[in-house]
């Protein structure tokens, strides 16, 4: 399955999967077999008795959502937009030589420079990927780069090379 910004639920399919817990707790107090919930619900029966253990234990509020799962982003939304602008500038305005590629190791002694706060390449590249970076495709053409020679390359060498 496929989450929005690189992780986890958002409300509305939160609100979706609670429903569909909710109506199984109304299949458990009309005793309903698990198999039968599950066949309905199109889900596993391991998940079925998962909430059949829950409901009994603590009744239908057992089943309501409890937001998003993981821990919180220790930046906070000022931050994050200072650490796009600062991305934005490129690794050389950031004091990292005249490479214009930002790796996850330069983003994280950024974050650590900027903010105080170390995180793990993993952690590194959620945050890039909220603030809708790729990590695997540059973002931006070198500033190194010469278009009339690119232009002559492929008008003369590479269709030579095709033949």
């Amino acid at each position: 399955m496929r989450y929005p910004d690189g992780g986890g639920l958002s409300a509305r399919g939160r609100a979706k999967r609670e429903a569909v817990r909710r109506q199984a707790a109304g299949w458990f107090a009309q005793d309903v077999s698990v198999p039968e919930i599950a066949r309905r619900l199109r889900v596993s029966q391991t998940a079925v008795y998962g909430w059949r253990k829950r409901w009994k234990a603590g009744g239908e509020q057992a089943l309501a959502s409890k937001g998003p799962g993981g821990s919180r982003c220790r930046l906070d939304e000022g931050r994050l937009r200072r650490l796009a602008d600062a991305l934005e500038q490129g690794p050389a305005a950031q004091g990292f030589g005249s490479d214009q590629r930002w790796t996850l190791a330069r983003v994280s002694d950024l974050i650590a420079r900027m903010f105080r706060t170390r995180y793990t390449p993993r952690g590194t590249a959620n945050i890039m990927y909220r603030l809708g970076w790729s990590v695997q495709v540059p973002q931006h053409r070198a500033v190194e780069r010469d278009e009339a020679a690119v232009t002559t390359w492929r008008r003369e060498t590479w269709p030579a090379g095709k033949r």
